[in-house]
């Protein structure tokens, strides 16, 4: 962050005092700011030219337009606009006041490190959500690229898993938009992240962000831009020549969905509701065993409540949400009872609980408690004949359960807060692949549900 502030102004609209230059690009300057009627620090986009220009005019009129219309987790936030009027009403200049993101931009902390699949699958899946909602209210981004992502830093727990926010609005359209086409060196777009038919000129509709967001996500693993060229001509033209390089050594299922998403035919790509399910399968992946970048289970279990804690989850009220991810555990398995649990001191708290009259029960003899012991689902197909189980409480008590599986809900951290699992009176044969898979995505939907309600808690805080 650069200061003094260069805006030529100092405050604005007698309410919000400029601190710090933040950054420039091509129409705008962003700046640190501080809104002095709700105590509060912002980010404030300053339009460089005058409101008097027609065609800027109407570029910043639709950014309003477009920013005032949405309001997603994964987005920048508009908190207000208005106008800094001049000596001449000529000379006016529009601005933006926007929530405040704290952290760097994808793009310096690409520079800074390499990201492991983990973390890589979590971004890619914020940024999937991000375009999912805008897409569906009509808007298309059109300059999906690392500086336009922001990495949110809470400040007070760097362990957590990063959490993304999709910024800049500037060349994105309202769909039904009349938009002219346009010769390849003046298409809208940063032309090393330009679709195929934004190089060309065309149209474009969502698989276009679809494809930039696959450029993006192979500049995490290759740290490297996949068109690098010497001209914005060059580098346009390169992905209507030639796929992405695309590396056979990316972790398991990744080649596929970027090889998919980088299709240079629009209708080959797949829909975002394909994309998100694969992001957060390979974000959990990342944790399985097979993962080489990702932090084993802790065995502190000091630190293990502490996590616990951060997400203030137990003793809650029942809540559809994760009622709905038990419902379906239980159809999936065709089984009568589903649990989402949380191994608290001296109990096991049901937060969901389907088939069971019950909302604890103790942790002595509980298979919770060695279900959170593994970094990996755990399956016992008979527990009345397997050693480690055939003296627990579910087994050997008035239940008298007799099959169980479990999938660990394991923070970016490593600490493994409870588990998602299924349970039977039957004795079962081994547990399909299929079906583990189907009970990994739905742990990795709690997980979510929890991490995003996390969020949004410290964000209200920090706008206190």
């Amino acid at each position: 962050m650069t200061a003094p502030p260069t805006s030529g102004y100092s405050r604005l609209n007698n309410r919000y005092q400029i601190n710090a230059l933040i950054g420039n690009g091509g129409m705008a300057s962003v700046y640190e700011a501080h809104d002095e009627f709700l105590g509060r620090d912002v980010a404030l986009k300053l339009f460089d030219a005058p409101s008097a220009i027609p065609t800027d005019v109407a570029k910043q009129e639709q950014e309003v337009q477009i920013l005032a219309k949405l309001n997603h987790h994964a987005l920048v936030t508009l908190m207000d606009a208005g106008v800094v009027p001049g000596p001449d009403p000529s000379e006016s200049r529009r601005f933006l006041v926007m929530e405040l993101v704290r952290g760097s931009t994808l793009k310096q902390l690409i520079a800074q490190r390499s990201l492991p699949g983990r973390d890589i699958g979590h971004i890619g899946a914020d940024l999937a959500e991000a375009l999912k909602y805008i897409h569906h209210n009509g808007v298309i981004h059109r300059d999906i690229k690392p500086g336009n992502v922001l990495m949110v830093d809470y400040l007070d727990d760097s362990t957590e898993r990063p959490r993304a926010k999709l910024a800049d609005f500037g060349v994105a359209r309202l769909a039904g938009c009349d938009e002219e086409t346009r010769p390849v060196a003046t298409t809208t777009g940063t032309a090393a992240y330009l679709s195929p038919e934004q190089a060309l000129g065309e149209v474009v509709g969502p698989a276009s962000d679809i494809y930039s967001l696959g450029l993006l996500l192979l500049e995490c693993f290759t740290r490297s831009i996949a068109f690098p060229a010497e001209t914005v001509l060059q580098s346009a033209l390169a992905r209507l020549e030639h796929d992405p390089a695309i590396p056979d050594t990316l972790p398991s299922g990744w080649l596929e969905i970027l090889r998919a998403m980088t299709a240079r035919q629009a209708d080959d790509r797949p829909e975002i509701d394909e994309v998100i399910k694969s992001l957060q399968q390979l974000a959990l992946q990342g944790r399985s065993r097979h993962s080489t970048d990702t932090a084993p289970p802790s065995t502190d279990e000091a630190q293990r409540m502490i996590a616990v804690e951060r997400y203030d989850i137990l003793d809650t009220p029942p809540d559809g949400a994760f009622d709905r991810i038990t419902g379906l555990a239980a159809r999936l398995f065709d089984a009568p009872i589903a649990i989402v649990s949380i191994v608290d001191h001296d109990r096991i708290w049901f937060k969901s609980r389907c088939g069971v009259d019950v909302d604890e029960v103790d942790r002595v003899g509980s298979l919770s408690t060695s279900a959170i012991l593994h970094d990996e689902p755990w399956a016992v197909t008979d527990l009345r004949t397997d050693p480690a189980t055939m003296t627990s409480a579910a087994a050997a008590g008035e239940l008298g359960i007799r099959f169980y599986v479990a999938v660990p809900l394991q923070t970016g951290d490593g600490y493994n807060l409870g588990t998602l699992c299924v349970l039977d009176y039957e004795p079962r044969p081994a547990v399909t692949d299929e079906q583990m898979r189907n009970l990994e995505d739905l742990a990795a939907m709690v997980m979510s549900e929890l991490e995003l309600r996390l969020a949004t808690r410290r964000a209200l805080d920090a706008n206190k």
